[in-house]
Protein backbone atom coordinates (compact mmCIF):
# COMPACT_ATOMS: atom_id res chain seq x y z
CA UNK A 1 0.00 0.00 0.00
CA UNK A 2 0.99 3.49 -0.60
CA UNK A 3 2.00 5.87 1.99
CA UNK A 4 0.27 8.98 2.45
CA UNK A 5 0.99 12.69 2.89
CA UNK A 6 -0.65 14.45 5.68
CA UNK A 7 -0.65 18.26 4.45
CA UNK A 8 -1.28 21.25 6.63
CA UNK A 9 -2.15 25.02 5.46
CA UNK A 10 -0.16 26.76 8.10
CA UNK A 11 -0.06 30.38 6.04
CA UNK A 12 -2.17 32.19 3.91
CA UNK A 13 -1.95 32.39 0.65
CA UNK A 14 -2.90 35.78 0.11
CA UNK A 15 -0.56 38.17 -1.49
CA UNK A 16 0.94 35.52 -3.15
CA UNK A 17 1.76 34.26 -6.58
CA UNK A 18 -1.59 33.35 -8.62
CA UNK A 19 -0.03 30.08 -9.03
CA UNK A 20 0.28 29.03 -5.55
CA UNK A 21 -3.08 30.10 -4.55
CA UNK A 22 -4.60 27.70 -7.57
CA UNK A 23 -1.93 24.71 -6.20
CA UNK A 24 -4.00 25.73 -2.80
CA UNK A 25 -7.33 25.01 -3.84
CA UNK A 26 -6.46 21.77 -6.00
CA UNK A 27 -4.89 20.67 -3.09
CA UNK A 28 -8.59 20.93 -1.13
CA UNK A 29 -7.21 24.09 1.03
CA UNK A 30 -8.81 26.22 1.43
CA UNK A 31 -7.89 28.33 4.81
CA UNK A 32 -5.54 28.33 7.36
CA UNK A 33 -5.71 24.99 9.82
CA UNK A 34 -7.44 22.82 6.61
CA UNK A 35 -5.59 19.61 6.56
CA UNK A 36 -6.13 17.08 3.74
CA UNK A 37 -4.69 13.35 3.42
CA UNK A 38 -3.18 12.67 -0.15
CA UNK A 39 -1.53 9.69 -1.59
CA UNK A 40 2.50 10.09 -1.96
CA UNK A 41 2.78 10.42 -5.79
CA UNK A 42 4.93 12.42 -7.46
CA UNK A 43 2.17 14.90 -8.73
CA UNK A 44 1.23 15.88 -5.10
CA UNK A 45 4.52 16.06 -4.02
CA UNK A 46 5.65 18.32 -6.82
CA UNK A 47 2.14 20.55 -5.76
CA UNK A 48 3.64 20.22 -2.35
CA UNK A 49 6.70 21.81 -3.58
CA UNK A 50 5.43 24.78 -4.85
CA UNK A 51 3.87 25.90 -1.88
CA UNK A 52 6.21 24.47 0.47
CA UNK A 53 6.33 28.04 2.70
CA UNK A 54 2.59 27.70 3.43
CA UNK A 55 1.96 24.38 4.36
CA UNK A 56 3.25 21.14 7.20
CA UNK A 57 4.11 18.26 5.30
CA UNK A 58 4.31 14.50 7.15
CA UNK A 59 3.98 11.37 6.18
CA UNK A 60 1.59 8.55 7.33
CA UNK A 61 0.77 5.41 7.25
Amino acid sequence: MMSRLKVTQTRSGIGGKQNQRDTLRSLGLKRIGDVVVKEDRPEIRGMVNTVTHLVAVEEVE
